[in-house]
Parts: structure tokens; C-alpha cells; sequence
């Protein structure tokens, strides 16, 4: 499960740094249902802004290694980041539970998503029943269609690998709580902070590059009953 921070070490902004992307613009104002209704060009530039940092923006070494573990696991990603770093990194199982940068959709058909890589859309930019395209992204107020799914990956996994995320934003915070007493649970995160629980948490203090490689090599090392 990823959070922000992978991203940010391939050069991609977090909102809650203090030097973060949405610095110069109030969440409300564009990421929320109600932002596209008063000014939908406002959200488009937006989010315009963030597919060109994406287009020049590349997979970093946690991206590749979470890929790598799946030569002996099965392995999902569940990514709170709209980002496709964990694709271009190599991984195919990713579940993205805010949306996609690179996707768009009408404004009222929730189903048919269309991918337009880093493209920016504009006003009067429409679907095949001329619906205005919008950022296929899940906005503040809005569902999050695929958090069963994900909550049925992790009751399902024998090994949870938590990075670069605060775990302050939920209903995707509270996957931690869906595995199994079983399934043992790494945390990395440079902020990391103390999580009151009764569980076993393995917290590495580090940046994802620097810890997610060393951590993916020692699982490859073990045998699998040892996971746990």
C-alpha cells in the first residue's frame, strides 16, 4: 500500500509538504465535486499542470523493486497516488484507489474511462455522448469505488508493505485494519510516527528508495514460512 512519498522522491509534490503542489490553491477549490461546478477550467488547469510534471517524472528504485517481488509472490499494489510510476516501474497489479492523472471520463459516466496519457483537456473537450471530460479522479466528498476491493486484497495477504504514506487519509487508512493477525506489516516512512495498535509493525525510518529495495531482497531471501 503507497502513499505520497514514493511519488515524491520521483520529483512528484505532496500536498502536505510545506512547499507541497497544492500550496497556491485550497483543496476546496480544486478537488472537490463542488470546485468543478463553480469553475471547471480552474480544476482542468490543474490537473493539466499535474500530468506535465508526470510527463517528464520516472519510476524511482522502490517503484522497481516492489515490481520485482513479483518473480515469487503475488503481489498487488494498492496506491492512494494518481500517478502510473507503479506501472511504468514494472508492476502489474495496481489498484488505484484516488483515480488515475493519465484517465479521463464524462461527468456523469463513471464507468467509461478514457486514458489520455499526459494530454491536457480543456472546456468543450467531450465523450462519445458529449459529456464535458473530467479527471477520472476521486475527489474530496466523492466514493471511493474500489476500497472493497482493496480492503478484500489485504484480508487476503500474508505480507503488508505500508510506504510513504501518513495514514491519515481515510477510508484507505484503515486498510491496516483488514488483514489478518497473521500477515506481518512493514511501515516505511521518513515521518513515520508511533501507531497505536496492537499489531507488529516493522518501521523503517527511512525514504522508499533507500528502504523498499533492501526490505524487497530480504524477503526474496526468505522462505516463505518465515514471513510471518
Amino acid at each position: 500500500m503507497s502513499g505520497a512519498g514514493i511519488s515524491a522522491e520521483s520529483g512528484l509534490k505532496t500536498f502536505r509538504d510545506s512547499d507541497g503542489l497544492w500550496n497556491n490553491h485550497r483543496v476546496e477549490d480544486v478537488a472537490t465535486p463542488e470546485a468543478w461546478r463553480s469553475n471547471p477550467k480552474l480544476v482542468l488547469d490543474f490537473y493539466n499542470h499535474r500530468r506535465s510534471e508526470l510527463d517528464v517524472a520516472v519510476p524511482n528504485l522502490a517503484h522497481i523493486a516492489l515490481a520485482d517481488l513479483e518473480a515469487r509472490y503475488e503481489v498487488t499494489v494498492i496506491t492512494q497516488n494518481v500517478d502510473d510510476l507503479h506501472e511504468r516501474g514494472g508492476s502489474s497489479q495496481v489498484l488505484h484507489l484516488h483515480g488515475k492523472l493519465t484517465q479521463v471520463r464524462g461527468e456523469f459516466s463513471v464507468d467509461e474511462v478514457i486514458e489520455i496519457g499526459t494530454k491536457p483537456i480543456q472546456l468543450g473537450d467531450v465523450n462519445a455522448l458529449g459529456e464535458q471530460l473530467r479527471p477520472n479522479i476521486v475527489w474530496f466528498g466523492e466514493e471511493v469505488p474500489l476500497i472493497m476491493t482493496a480492503a478484500h486484497k489485504c484480508a487476503q495477504a500474508d505480507v503488508l508493505l505500508v510506504i510513504g504514506t501518513s495514514l491519515n487519509v481515510y477510508p484507505a487508512a484503515g486498510l491496516m485494519d483488514e488483514v489478518s493477525d497473521s500477515c506481518q506489516i512493514y511501515l516505511v516512512d521518513p515521518k513515520a510516527e508511533e501507531i497505536s495498535t496492537n499489531r507488529k509493525i516493522r518501521v523503517y525510518k527511512e525514504k522508499a528508495g533507500t528502504a523498499v529495495p533492501a526490505l524487497v531482497r530480504k524477503l526474496m531471501r526468505l522462505p516463505f514460512n518465515e514471513l510471518h
